[in-house]
């Protein structure tokens, strides 16, 4: 792996696992905001983007490798934002029993699981799911499925997105330090 990044790209790689982690279980569970995950996640990639390359101290050398550095620590905290996402949304899925607040109606009758989500999603937009073409839970599961593979496919991209401007931030400073020291001249 040294070879195409630096060890302190893996070392900001694992920053952006832990960075990730903190950011799933503050917005997806402890205050579910899931719009400030999104936020959230391009911001990350571009902290983490530029971090990987300050960590690894690339202070010359080419502008690809200072590419692959901030991608590769974005990709690894992309795919971890992406991965908890899922896993929090298979948890809500799974043991959903159809509770709701009483001003909302009560509880729905249905089956924990998909049905519960299928029922408490038809409650709130029967036309919708009509105009889609869902009309059973099977059809429900596989088009929920689908549109959360495609949410996460979006936030790595996102994130990625993030890693590289981040990356492209720390070469363009970087060169914009070492020409100051060029023409400062040799410290006396």
């Amino acid at each position: 792996m040294k070879r195409f990044v630096d060890p302190g790209a893996i070392v900001a790689a694992y920053v952006g696992i832990g960075m990730a982690m903190v950011i799933a279980v503050s917005f997806l569970l402890v205050i579910p905001i899931e719009p400030a995950y999104w936020l959230l996640a391009p911001l990350s990639g571009l902290l983490i983007g530029y971090y990987a390359d300050a960590r690894a101290d690339r202070r010359s050398g080419p502008w690809s490798r200072v590419i692959v550095n901030g991608v590769f620590a974005a990709l690894v905290t992309g795919l971890t934002l992406a991965i908890l996402l899922l896993g929090v949304k298979a948890l809500f899925f799974a043991a959903d029993n159809g509770f709701r607040d009483p001003s909302l109606g009560g509880s729905l009758t249905c089956q924990t699981g998909a049905g519960c989500v299928y029922a408490r999603y038809l409650a709130q937009d029967p036309t919708g799911l009509a105009k889609a073409g869902i009309g059973d839970v099977g059809a429900f599961t596989a088009f929920y499925w689908g549109q959360q593979a495609s949410t996460a496919v979006t936030l790595v991209g996102v994130t990625l997105g993030g890693g590289f401007g981040g990356a492209l931030a720390f070469g363009a400073t970087r060169m914009t330090a070492r020409s100051r020291r060029e023409e400062s001249g040799p410290a006396s």
